[in-house]
């Protein structure tokens, strides 16, 4: 006689890009395991793809999750995380007025949200005339430079290049360039007309949220700012 099947429960969430609803369930105890090979790995290529498999196989209608923009899939990790181990995050908060207190906090996965900071566009004006149109990075993209003895400048460089649409002026759009080509553009850059070409990645969406932490030696009520996946999860 066959051992009885059982049928994990099912939730629904919203894709933050797209706003599209998807149902999904708790990681299975394989997939547990897969989650738990690939960090202890440390190998971010690993990691990422590893996320982008449990997602496709937790989320249903969800493929290609490697191309979905980093912020989708943090926040999706985030609410499979929350039905399948526990929604609520154990950490421990640096008082900034005395950068040396800390004080714990409970993080509960299920409010956290994807928000994007004022003024952001895909589109960065480089002058009046010239601009440059933007995607966002995908995981992949990002744990292709999370690799160690990359300077900041490869890192920083290289998301530009992967991440670029297209270069665009008054009368044409150039959606075709090579890296050499596009390495001397960047450089022609003022710092101001770079730090713009920066801004779209500092104020793209992503998994924010603040924290109000009170200093127990000083009195003083501290905001902590959390972003990203990673400031989550300890």
């Amino acid at each position: 006689m066959s051992l009885p099947k059982l049928n994990a429960p099912t939730y629904e969430m919203e894709v933050p890009s797209t706003k599209e609803k998807v149902k999904y369930r708790p990681f299975l105890v394989k997939e547990q395991k897969m989650l738990m090979i690939a960090q202890e790995s440390q190998d971010p290529n690993m990691m990422a793809n590893t996320m982008c498999d449990l997602i496709e196989s937790c989320c249903d209608g969800v493929k290609e999750a490697e191309k979905m923009p980093t912020f989708d899939l943090e926040y999706m990790f985030l609410q499979l995380r929350a039905v399948s181990v526990g929604g609520d995050v154990e950490l421990e908060m640096l008082c900034q007025d005395d950068n040396e207190t800390k004080v714990p906090v409970t993080i509960k996965l299920d409010e956290l949200k994807v928000t994007e900071l004022p003024n952001h566009k895909k589109e960065v004006m480089i002058t009046d005339k010239i601009g440059m149109t933007f995607r966002y990075p995908s995981l992949v993209d990002v744990a292709k430079y999370s690799k160690d003895g990359m300077s900041n400048v490869d890192v920083t460089f290289g998301i530009i290049q992967d991440c670029l649409v297209n270069i665009f002026d008054e009368n044409e759009v150039y959606d075709e360039h090579n890296k050499d080509e596009l390495q001397v553009f960047l450089e022609q850059m003022t710092t101001e007309q770079f730090e713009g070409v920066q801004g779209f990645f500092d104020t793209m969406p992503k998994v924010r949220h603040t924290v109000e932490v009170k200093n127990p030696n000083t009195g003083v009520v501290n905001q902590v700012h959390l972003e990203g996946m990673q400031s989550f999860l300890g």
